[in-house]
């Protein structure tokens, strides 16, 4: 059983009770707006840095930030191992964007991918437009996997990159009346 309060002199802020007791208080506009400030105001360099760190942290291997122009918006590349036997080299493109991602910009770092890697991984602080996903995983095309905004900023909080999460416990004390009652 959870319980709720709402802070009403700061919008989007509450605190929860959780079922073993825990009271989380959060804003959780307030620390995603921060963060998707803070990515936008990086450096490209430092952006693609941070898309290494991600994807290593994730599992991936042999991470490396290209750097280099004329790539065709390839910004770096890695190997995904499944399992034992399972390998897959992975080019990854990173944006900076508020906005969204257009379908011509999928199609073209799918150019730049064809006879470099066996996958493609676009990441931007924006979102992609309906047009971008449908061109993601157009059908007879080497499909790319899309993160958006909100979940890079999931995966930095799960995996604790720039991001601090606390928990704290409080006890609860409760009067049982009927205790008295039986004296």
């Amino acid at each position: 059983m959870r319980s709720e309060s709402i802070d009403k002199s700061r919008p989007n802020h509450f605190s929860s009770l959780t079922e073993n007791g825990f009271i989380e208080t959060e804003s959780e506009e307030s620390w995603r707006e921060e963060l998707l400030e803070t990515l936008l105001k990086m450096e490209p360099s430092a952006f693609e840095r941070l898309a290494q760190r991600l994807l290593r942290e994730s599992g991936f291997t042999q991470v490396e930030v290209t750097g280099k122009s004329g790539d065709g918006g390839i910004d770096g590349k890695g190997i995904m191992r499944l399992g034992e036997f399972l390998s897959f080299h992975v080019i990854f493109q990173c944006k900076r964007y508020q906005g969204s991602v257009t379908s011509g910009q999928i199609r073209d770092f799918r150019g730049a991918m064809v006879g470099r890697a066996d996958k493609a991984l676009f990441i931007t602080t924006g979102n992609f437009t309906k047009d971008a996903m449908k061109e993601a995983c157009r059908d007879g095309a080497p499909a790319i996997d899309l993160v958006d905004g909100n979940q890079l900023i999931n995966k930095l909080k799960e995996l604790g990159l720039g991001i601090k999460t606390e928990t704290i416990e409080v006890e609860q004390i409760t009067v049982n009346h009927n205790w008295f009652l039986t004296i």
